[in-house]
């Protein structure tokens, strides 16, 4: 059963195309690849569908309604969340208070929080089971530094953390595994595979080829704007315009 599905969506910015009619459309329970070269327009697509830039043509159906011009804060009310490419944490807070703000949300407090339903209670103790969930060590010290002062592998975790306190139906994830070290990549994959188990329907763009192949099962390339191909990850690296766009001609 489609969850969301993109129809002819189109983004210009002055008389610059970023987006050209861009369809596809992803299962409940499914777990999609987005990849593209720099500047192919992958970015600006989560824009769109998260509501922090308004497409300039077509259609974003998420559950049946048409969500294309709604503010980011009523698409994540609706059940969508996005991690960012640059973390974005409350640098001046512990990691585990970054979490109490999307508890407090109305999305939380809607659907009885993460996994909807039972879990009521103390915030705080709320937002430590959720950076367990993601890898943070609980007995340790590191939910309880500053998220200013965390490395890269932990804000990540953290940024998931958030959106799990949101309890999404559709997570949509902007280079989760950028910046990481192959061990930290190692830990994610199966956190990724361990999300979509528990319901989760996952949108991933992507460098990081090999990561992602383990993880989707079906992969859309875009480049300048323009699907090129969608199908597995064999089918989209066989495609020859996929390897121009990646390689030069």
């Amino acid at each position: 059963m489609a969850l969301l599905t993109v129809h002819g969506l189109g983004k210009k910015f002055g008389g610059i195309t970023a987006l050209n009619n861009i369809d596809f459309t992803i299962d409940e329970g499914e777990i999609m690849g987005i990849i593209g070269p720099n500047g192919s327009g992958k970015t600006t697509l989560i824009n769109c569908i998260t509501g922090f830039i308004r497409a300039s043509a077509g259609k974003i159906v998420f559950e049946g309604r048409d969500i294309r011009g709604l503010a980011p804060h009523r698409i994540v009310n609706l059940g969508i969340c996005r991690t960012f490419q640059i973390m974005r944490p409350y640098a001046s807070l512990p990691a585990y208070k970054n979490l109490i703000i999307p508890l407090y949300s109305p999305r939380a407090r809607k659907t009885g929080g993460w996994r909807g339903g039972g879990r009521h209670g103390d915030r705080n103790i709320i937002a430590l089971d959720l950076l367990e969930e993601v890898g943070f060590e609980r007995e340790s010290k590191v939910p309880y530094k500053l998220a200013g002062t965390l490395p890269t592998g932990y804000l990540k975790r953290l940024e998931l953390a958030r959106c799990l306190a949101l309890n999404p139906r559709l997570l949509i994830c902007d280079e989760v595994f950028s910046g990481l070290s192959m061990s930290e990549i190692a830990s994610m994959v199966p956190l990724i595979e361990k999300l979509n188990r528990s319901g989760v329907t996952i949108i991933m763009i992507e460098h990081r080829l090999k990561e992602l192949f383990r993880v989707a099962k079906r992969v859309m390339a875009i480049s300048y704007g323009d699907k090129i191909v969608e199908g597995t990850p064999e089918e989209v690296m066989a495609n020859e315009k996929v390897k121009e766009a990646y390689l030069g001609a």
